[in-house]
């Protein structure tokens, strides 16, 4: 009987591979009209939940999607004379004119469209043709996509403008013409705060943000961050992304500290798998030169992870190097990755790092002898002159990286006694830090929880329905103390 049945699931295999595509296509148009289903729901209970499900689809639909099953989609749920139909048709590269005899019968009795569903369609289009790298005609349907969005004011289409703009400004990326769009981008961003559009708003801010970066326009970037807010009530993508937009700024400008804490928070709230993988590369790398600047060391147990592994073995060479600060090593591994460096554009943060790799290196010196002459320091950190040692080891003592003494007249460096750390306020500083992100992170969870629309207003009916019981109850008792004294008569 094991045998029989192994046979039968073979057979049903083989059946299934036979008709593997047919079956796949039927099984995306269902998901489609599902999503439709999903949408005319969200319209009707105004609950934005329920487009929130149609995008989380978006991905797994996306793997499937084919020109075929777009254009059924398309005519199955468009009017027959629609302008919209056949202009999407056309861009897929369908023929509007000739159609299924069953198509042009049922379209006529078809209502019309949904917005929503209408954009929804529009998006797919817009994915399907970024996907097959077809630019030219994805840059003339994201505009005239954006050219309807902005012509309408609906609160249940946020969700879809945001994507929307998304891959608009993507299109424009990828042909080299970004700064062509950044006017309809700021335009858009103000409409947006104007109707408290909070999806469409932290989409934009971030699509602005990438704008300048790519530009290397950190001013205007700076400027932009400090006239505007972040909605809190954005979704945790776009607030790891605006997070990480305000580490790189805050790091240019010499904020490490900020920007650091700016950078851990776009991690921990970034999603952890391998679809946001080029995400956590851009900011890990980020992340450790900050930490490096700011005079710590990262983790090893960072370098080690599958998705980081790889694209941080440059990183990893820098870390080793200002750790035992070999500046002969720092230049080695700066003239092997500078390409790297370059493309990922932290190559002039890196290069702020040659003072932290001498910083180091006179630390290593300080904590190994108690007495060491200029010249010796010169050598050993392969600097040009005893003066430019004698500058450098002033500086560190006076920013507090070593605690020592120079003897000018003889020309060497007397290092003080180690002093314990528990007296010092370093213990209390980091039990500060903790207690602040613990504290930050339990708010940010509190404004996270979602609850019931119109809840309150139940909680105010049944108030209200306990106030009007508590008042019959108190006249019932009045009415049959009343009573009892009418009963007691002359007594």
């Amino acid at each position: 009987m094991a045998l029989d049945n192994q046979d039968i699931e073979m057979e049903n295999a083989d059946e299934v591979e036979k008709k593997g595509p047919e079956v796949d296509a039927t099984l995306v148009l269902s998901d489609l009209k599902q999503n439709f289903t999903l949408l005319e729901r969200a319209v009707s209970t105004i609950e934005s939940r329920f487009t929130t499900r149609v995008l989380r689809t978006t991905a797994s639909i996306r793997k499937r999607l084919t020109a075929d099953v777009l254009a059924q989609a398309i005519k199955e749920v468009y009017p027959k004379d629609s302008i919209d139909k056949s202009r999407l048709l056309d861009f897929l590269g369908k023929d509007s004119g000739v159609m299924d005899l069953d198509l042009d019968d049922a379209a006529k009795d078809i209502p019309p469209i949904l917005p929503e569903i209408d954009l929804y369609l529009h998006l797919l289009t817009m994915i399907y043709l970024l996907d097959k790298q077809d630019f030219d005609k994805g840059i003339e349907l994201s505009n005239e996509t954006i050219t309807k969005v902005q012509s309408l004011n609906r609160r249940t289409l946020d969700q879809l403008s945001a994507r929307t703009y998304f891959y608009y400004a993507r299109f424009y990326e990828l042909t080299g013409n970004l700064a062509e769009i950044r006017p309809t981008l700021l335009a858009a961003q103000r409409t947006a705060t104007l109707r408290h559009d909070d999806d469409t708003q932290a989409t934009l801010l971030n699509l602005l943000l990438r704008n300048y970066f790519h530009y290397n326009l950190y001013d205007q970037a700076d400027k932009l961050v400090s006239k505007t807010t972040f909605p809190e009530t954005a979704g945790n993508n776009q607030q790891a992304r605006y997070m990480y937009y305000l580490g790189r700024i805050k790091a240019i400008q010499l904020d490490y500290t900020v920007s650091h804490t700016h950078l851990l928070q776009a991690i921990r709230k970034a999603s952890q798998n391998v679809t946001t993988a080029g995400f956590q590369q851009a900011v890990y790398k980020l992340s450790i030169i900050v930490q490096l600047l700011m005079g710590e060391i990262p983790e090893r147990s960072i370098f080690r992870q599958p998705v980081l592994r790889k694209p941080l073995v440059p990183y990893l060479h820098i870390v080793q190097a200002v750790r035992i600060g070999d500046l002969s090593k720092f230049q080695e591994t700066l003239a092997k990755y500078g390409e790297v460096f370059r493309a990922d554009k932290t190559f002039t943060l890196i290069i702020r790092l040659r003072h932290n790799v001498i910083k180091t290196g006179i630390r290593m010196i300080s904590l190994s002898y108690s007495r060491i002459s200029l010249r010796d320091i010169c050598l050993k950190l392969h600097l040009d002159s005893e003066e430019d040692a004698e500058y450098i080891v002033t500086k560190a003592i006076r920013d507090g990286v070593i605690d020592a003494t120079i003897d000018h007249e003889k020309g060497f460096m007397k290092s003080k006694e180690i002093v314990d750390i528990y007296s010092t306020n370093e213990p209390q500083y980091a039990l500060n830090q903790r207690i602040t992100f613990c504290s930050n992170l339990h708010n940010e969870s509190v404004k996270a929880m979602r609850f019931p629309l119109n809840a309150h207003r139940k909680e105010l009916a049944s108030a209200e329905a306990l106030r009007e019981r508590e008042r019959e109850l108190a006249k019932e008792i009045a009415e049959g103390e009343m009573d009892e004294d009418d009963d007691v008569g002359e007594f």
